[in-house]
Protein backbone atom coordinates (compact mmCIF):
# COMPACT_ATOMS: atom_id res chain seq x y z
CA UNK A 1 0.00 0.00 0.00
CA UNK A 2 1.14 3.48 -0.77
CA UNK A 3 1.24 6.48 1.50
CA UNK A 4 -1.82 8.03 -0.15
CA UNK A 5 -3.77 4.81 0.29
CA UNK A 6 -3.06 4.91 4.02
CA UNK A 7 -4.05 8.57 4.33
CA UNK A 8 -7.25 8.10 2.36
CA UNK A 9 -8.20 4.90 4.18
CA UNK A 10 -8.09 2.70 1.09
CA UNK A 11 -7.39 -0.97 1.44
CA UNK A 12 -6.35 -3.57 -1.06
CA UNK A 13 -8.54 -6.59 -1.58
CA UNK A 14 -7.30 -9.86 -0.18
CA UNK A 15 -5.71 -11.99 -2.89
CA UNK A 16 -7.49 -15.31 -3.31
CA UNK A 17 -5.55 -18.30 -2.08
CA UNK A 18 -7.13 -21.43 -3.52
CA UNK A 19 -4.80 -23.60 -1.45
CA UNK A 20 -6.94 -22.72 1.57
CA UNK A 21 -9.46 -25.21 0.21
CA UNK A 22 -7.07 -27.99 1.23
CA UNK A 23 -7.75 -27.17 4.90
CA UNK A 24 -11.30 -28.51 4.54
CA UNK A 25 -10.49 -32.21 5.20
CA UNK A 26 -8.85 -31.29 8.51
CA UNK A 27 -11.80 -29.06 9.42
CA UNK A 28 -14.15 -31.95 8.56
CA UNK A 29 -12.42 -34.18 11.10
CA UNK A 30 -12.87 -31.47 13.73
CA UNK A 31 -16.54 -31.01 12.76
CA UNK A 32 -17.13 -34.75 13.05
CA UNK A 33 -15.50 -35.04 16.45
CA UNK A 34 -16.88 -31.84 18.00
CA UNK A 35 -20.32 -31.52 16.41
CA UNK A 36 -21.21 -34.83 14.71
CA UNK A 37 -21.22 -33.47 11.14
CA UNK A 38 -19.84 -35.39 8.16
CA UNK A 39 -19.26 -34.38 4.53
CA UNK A 40 -22.08 -35.16 2.09
CA UNK A 41 -19.69 -35.84 -0.80
CA UNK A 42 -21.07 -32.90 -2.77
CA UNK A 43 -19.33 -29.63 -3.55
CA UNK A 44 -19.75 -26.87 -6.08
CA UNK A 45 -18.19 -23.81 -7.63
CA UNK A 46 -20.23 -20.68 -8.42
CA UNK A 47 -19.26 -18.09 -11.02
CA UNK A 48 -20.94 -15.36 -13.00
CA UNK A 49 -22.28 -16.70 -16.23
CA UNK A 50 -19.82 -16.50 -19.08
CA UNK A 51 -20.61 -17.13 -22.72
CA UNK A 52 -18.40 -17.71 -25.72
CA UNK A 53 -16.07 -20.26 -27.21
CA UNK A 54 -13.25 -19.72 -24.69
CA UNK A 55 -15.50 -20.62 -21.79
CA UNK A 56 -17.00 -23.57 -23.65
CA UNK A 57 -13.48 -24.95 -24.10
CA UNK A 58 -12.73 -24.53 -20.38
CA UNK A 59 -15.97 -26.34 -19.57
CA UNK A 60 -14.99 -29.23 -21.84
CA UNK A 61 -11.49 -29.33 -20.33
CA UNK A 62 -12.86 -29.40 -16.78
CA UNK A 63 -15.34 -32.15 -17.65
CA UNK A 64 -12.56 -34.18 -19.26
CA UNK A 65 -10.11 -33.55 -16.41
CA UNK A 66 -12.56 -34.61 -13.71
CA UNK A 67 -13.86 -37.47 -15.86
CA UNK A 68 -10.48 -39.23 -15.93
CA UNK A 69 -11.08 -40.58 -12.43
CA UNK A 70 -12.32 -44.14 -12.85
CA UNK A 71 -13.53 -44.34 -9.23
CA UNK A 72 -16.36 -41.88 -9.78
CA UNK A 73 -19.82 -43.22 -10.60
CA UNK A 74 -21.91 -41.14 -12.98
CA UNK A 75 -21.11 -37.82 -14.61
CA UNK A 76 -17.94 -36.16 -13.32
CA UNK A 77 -19.56 -32.73 -13.09
CA UNK A 78 -22.96 -31.16 -13.56
CA UNK A 79 -23.42 -27.62 -14.82
CA UNK A 80 -26.50 -25.58 -13.93
CA UNK A 81 -27.72 -21.99 -13.73
CA UNK A 82 -29.67 -20.67 -10.74
CA UNK A 83 -32.62 -18.28 -10.67
CA UNK A 84 -30.22 -15.34 -10.15
CA UNK A 85 -28.36 -16.13 -13.37
CA UNK A 86 -25.19 -17.53 -11.75
CA UNK A 87 -23.58 -20.69 -13.07
CA UNK A 88 -22.76 -23.64 -10.84
CA UNK A 89 -20.56 -26.65 -11.35
CA UNK A 90 -21.39 -29.58 -9.03
CA UNK A 91 -18.95 -32.39 -8.26
CA UNK A 92 -19.94 -35.56 -6.40
CA UNK A 93 -17.69 -37.96 -4.50
CA UNK A 94 -18.23 -40.49 -1.78
CA UNK A 95 -18.89 -38.90 1.63
CA UNK A 96 -15.63 -40.39 2.87
CA UNK A 97 -13.57 -38.93 -0.02
CA UNK A 98 -13.50 -35.23 0.88
CA UNK A 99 -9.86 -34.95 -0.18
CA UNK A 100 -10.74 -35.85 -3.79
CA UNK A 101 -13.75 -33.53 -3.74
CA UNK A 102 -11.58 -30.64 -2.58
CA UNK A 103 -9.11 -31.54 -5.33
CA UNK A 104 -11.95 -31.33 -7.86
CA UNK A 105 -13.04 -27.90 -6.63
CA UNK A 106 -9.45 -26.65 -6.60
CA UNK A 107 -8.92 -27.92 -10.17
CA UNK A 108 -12.05 -26.16 -11.42
CA UNK A 109 -11.15 -22.88 -9.72
CA UNK A 110 -7.57 -23.09 -10.99
CA UNK A 111 -8.68 -23.84 -14.55
CA UNK A 112 -11.07 -20.89 -14.58
CA UNK A 113 -8.53 -18.57 -12.96
CA UNK A 114 -5.72 -19.69 -15.26
CA UNK A 115 -7.85 -19.04 -18.34
CA UNK A 116 -8.57 -15.46 -17.34
CA UNK A 117 -11.96 -16.09 -15.74
CA UNK A 118 -10.77 -15.39 -12.17
CA UNK A 119 -12.90 -12.22 -11.88
CA UNK A 120 -16.02 -14.32 -12.58
CA UNK A 121 -15.35 -16.74 -9.69
CA UNK A 122 -17.62 -16.11 -6.71
CA UNK A 123 -17.47 -18.99 -4.26
CA UNK A 124 -16.99 -22.70 -3.69
CA UNK A 125 -18.88 -24.77 -1.16
CA UNK A 126 -18.81 -28.20 0.44
CA UNK A 127 -21.90 -29.72 2.07
CA UNK A 128 -22.08 -31.30 5.55
CA UNK A 129 -24.87 -33.06 7.46
CA UNK A 130 -25.47 -34.83 10.75
CA UNK A 131 -27.58 -37.83 11.72
CA UNK A 132 -30.54 -35.58 12.59
CA UNK A 133 -30.90 -34.19 9.05
CA UNK A 134 -29.35 -30.80 9.76
CA UNK A 135 -27.27 -29.53 6.85
CA UNK A 136 -24.89 -26.69 6.18
CA UNK A 137 -22.17 -25.75 3.73
CA UNK A 138 -18.76 -24.31 4.30
CA UNK A 139 -18.54 -21.57 1.71
CA UNK A 140 -15.22 -20.22 0.42
CA UNK A 141 -15.47 -16.64 -0.83
CA UNK A 142 -13.04 -16.45 -3.72
CA UNK A 143 -12.56 -12.66 -3.66
CA UNK A 144 -12.13 -12.53 0.13
CA UNK A 145 -10.06 -15.65 0.70
CA UNK A 146 -12.29 -16.60 3.64
CA UNK A 147 -14.83 -19.24 4.69
CA UNK A 148 -18.20 -19.01 6.36
CA UNK A 149 -20.93 -21.54 7.22
CA UNK A 150 -24.36 -21.35 5.61
CA UNK A 151 -27.15 -23.43 7.19
CA UNK A 152 -30.47 -23.16 5.34
CA UNK A 153 -33.82 -24.05 6.85
CA UNK A 154 -37.12 -24.63 5.01
CA UNK A 155 -38.84 -21.46 3.87
CA UNK A 156 -35.72 -19.44 3.00
CA UNK A 157 -34.66 -19.14 6.62
CA UNK A 158 -31.25 -19.72 8.14
CA UNK A 159 -30.13 -21.63 11.22
CA UNK A 160 -28.02 -18.81 12.65
CA UNK A 161 -27.27 -20.72 15.85
CA UNK A 162 -25.81 -23.61 13.85
CA UNK A 163 -23.77 -21.22 11.69
CA UNK A 164 -22.24 -19.58 14.77
CA UNK A 165 -21.58 -22.98 16.34
CA UNK A 166 -19.79 -24.19 13.21
CA UNK A 167 -17.77 -20.98 13.11
CA UNK A 168 -16.60 -21.59 16.68
CA UNK A 169 -15.68 -25.22 15.93
CA UNK A 170 -13.60 -24.53 12.81
CA UNK A 171 -12.16 -21.11 13.69
CA UNK A 172 -8.71 -22.60 14.37
CA UNK A 173 -8.75 -24.63 11.13
CA UNK A 174 -10.07 -22.18 8.53
CA UNK A 175 -9.78 -18.45 7.91
CA UNK A 176 -13.34 -17.40 8.80
CA UNK A 177 -14.95 -14.27 7.30
CA UNK A 178 -15.18 -11.82 10.19
CA UNK A 179 -17.76 -9.54 8.57
CA UNK A 180 -21.08 -11.34 9.15
CA UNK A 181 -22.76 -9.18 6.50
CA UNK A 182 -20.65 -11.06 3.95
CA UNK A 183 -22.13 -14.42 5.02
CA UNK A 184 -24.33 -14.40 1.93
CA UNK A 185 -27.13 -16.94 1.64
CA UNK A 186 -26.70 -19.35 -1.26
CA UNK A 187 -30.30 -20.55 -1.48
CA UNK A 188 -30.71 -23.68 -3.58
CA UNK A 189 -27.00 -24.06 -4.24
CA UNK A 190 -26.06 -27.36 -5.86
CA UNK A 191 -24.16 -29.44 -3.35
CA UNK A 192 -26.17 -28.34 -0.36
Amino acid sequence: MGFLDILLGRTRPVAPDLDRLFALPSAAVTLGAAAGFAPTGRGSVCFTTVEGRAFAEIREDVTELLGTDGERAGAPVEFSRDSYGYSWLLSRRGPDDLTSLVGDLHAVNTALEGSGFGPQLLCSLVGFEDGEGRMFALVYLYKRGTFYPFAPLPGDRRDNALELRVRAVVADELRIEEDLSRWFPVWGAPGL
